[in-house]
């Protein structure tokens, strides 16, 4: 499929596309707002830390992709950022299972992966370059959150991570390319991708390590 049906098609069928972006920052804005939690910070942290994890992936995106940064032309993302971190806020801390963070972080990486490969697709962005933008999308805010929370970043922790938004957003890519409508490929390839990394966090899948 060429580059201009490839886009057709991603813009004829993007209903489900704006589910998975706002889904995608709700969760990672969570999962943000949860680290701040963890770490006893004030209200006001909480929600820069939402805002951040919520927004930093789709933000680096838009600019490499040449689109407006989408969170600057729409008050609903920052909204959801800072309204979730209220609800963490106010929830008791004991309601939230041991591996909430890594659950909701996972559920974002695989929507925000298909997402940004989508956003990448609709703005003419060849396949491959496509996919690495869901890549970005769906981990430069939980790199960006754990560097402001001062602990080791997520990507480089030994479980699969960065693989499984590249299942998400190569998946959806292929799918696209192959003939597969819209939808159905975004929700296969959000299956796989917070498949893999479900099966990562129960089971501590990890990709082998570089041996000398």
């Amino acid at each position: 499929m060429d580059d201009a049906r490839i886009v057709s098609v991603v813009q004829a069928s993007s209903a489900l596309l704006p589910y998975l972006d706002m889904g995608g920052l709700a969760v990672f804005a969570a999962s943000g707002a949860l680290t701040a939690a963890k770490a006893r910070q004030t209200l006001v942290t909480a929600m820069y830390f939402a805002a951040v994890t919520g927004v930093g992936g789709g933000t680096l995106r838009d600019l490499l992709i040449g689109a407006p940064v989408f969170w600057m032309h729409a008050s609903l993302p920052i909204s959801i950022c800072l309204f979730t971190a209220l609800a963490v806020w106010f929830t008791p801390y004991r309601w939230w299972p041991i591996q909430a963070l890594d659950w909701l972080d996972g559920m974002g990486l695989a929507a925000y992966a298909v997402f940004g490969a989508a956003k990448a697709l609709a703005w003419g962005i060849a396949p491959l370059p496509a996919a690495i933008m869901g890549v970005v999308s769906a981990s430069m805010g939980g790199i960006f959150r754990d560097l402001l929370a001062g602990v080791p970043s997520i990507v480089i922790r030994p479980e699969i991570y960065v693989t499984a938004a590249a299942c998400a957003a190569g998946g959806y890519v292929v799918l696209i390319w192959a003939g597969v409508g819209g939808m159905l490929a975004a929700g296969l390839a959000f299956a796989a991708g917070i498949g893999l990394r479900g099966a990562a966090i129960l089971w501590k899948l990890a990709l082998p390590a570089y041996r000398r």
